[in-house]
């Protein structure tokens, strides 16, 4: 990986080299964990044409969007992430397309099967505003 990219600690090597293919920018990577019982797998509702992604923690069931989908939620038309192994459950990282100034370009939500380990991205989109 570049040298200006960073990645987490608790996203898998395989999640992590799958979601640095996606831009050619530095990105950032992170994966998600949930914020009641710290649990690392995820069922994953989202929409491509809206890019939302929200995630429900498999071990206490709380759900939570990935950056700003909760915004344009009410708009989606959300699909379940299933692999084509018949599994539904996933581990979650997030990678941050990085521009010159570190402000975000693209978020792309990428998901590994806990089954059979196939990685994918579930929905990816731009940012065109700034903080």
């Amino acid at each position: 990986m570049p040298a200006d990219d960073q990645v987490g600690d608790d996203v898998s090597a395989e999640l992590a080299a799958f979601l640095r293919d996606v831009d050619d920018r530095p990105v950032r990577v992170s994966a998600s964990a949930c914020g009641g019982c710290e649990g690392r797998v995820f069922s994953v509702d989202f929409d491509v044409v809206e890019g939302v992604v929200e995630r429900q923690c498999i071990a206490c069931g709380i759900r939570a969007f990935i950056a700003d989908s909760a915004e344009y939620w009410d708009e989606a038309e959300p699909c379940v992430a299933e692999c084509p192994c018949g599994s539904d459950e996933f581990e979650v990282a997030v990678a941050f397309s990085l521009m010159g100034d570190g402000s975000v370009r693209w978020v792309t939500a990428g998901v590994r099967c806990q089954q059979d380990g196939a990685v994918a991205v579930c929905a990816d989109w731009k940012i065109s505003y700034r903080p």
